[in-house]
């Protein structure tokens, strides 16, 4: 898969409730920030990953301006994107527009295929 390919996966895994761990390079580099948290190393990313599966249903995930550069070890992305979920704890439904951006590398050396190293979701803040 290219760096492209891998993005829009992640974002069909997401919306099929399965698991978003995979998508990560197991290093201790690795990174992600959602609204409100930051996850240092594979190891927490992929925990908050697999609660977040287990607390969160009924995603929806539009792509609205998907951008791509790859070089030869490194590719960036960053997207508009609107989504939306269900906390399956209260049965409370949450969205909001949202701008997404990361790193990925290839895993293992494989430009075949590629893994992220770094994610970062925000969401407009109005005062």
């Amino acid at each position: 898969m290219t760096p492209e390919e891998t993005v829009l996966d992640y974002y069909e895994a997401l919306r099929r409730g399965e698991p978003l761990y995979s998508y990560f390079v197991e290093r201790a580099e690795t990174w992600k920030a959602a609204i409100s948290t930051e996850y240092s190393g594979y190891d927490a990313v992929s925990e908050a990953l697999r609660e977040q599966t287990r607390t969160t249903d009924e995603w929806t995930v539009e792509s609205k301006a998907l951008s791509v550069t790859e070089h030869e070890e490194l590719a960036l992305f960053d997207d508009a994107v609107r989504m939306a979920w269900t906390d399956t704890r209260t049965g409370q439904r949450h969205g909001f527009d949202s701008r997404w951006s990361g790193a990925l590398e290839p895993v293992d050396g494989d430009d075949e295929e590629w893994g992220f190293v770094q994610m970062h979701v925000s969401a407009p803040r109005t005062l």
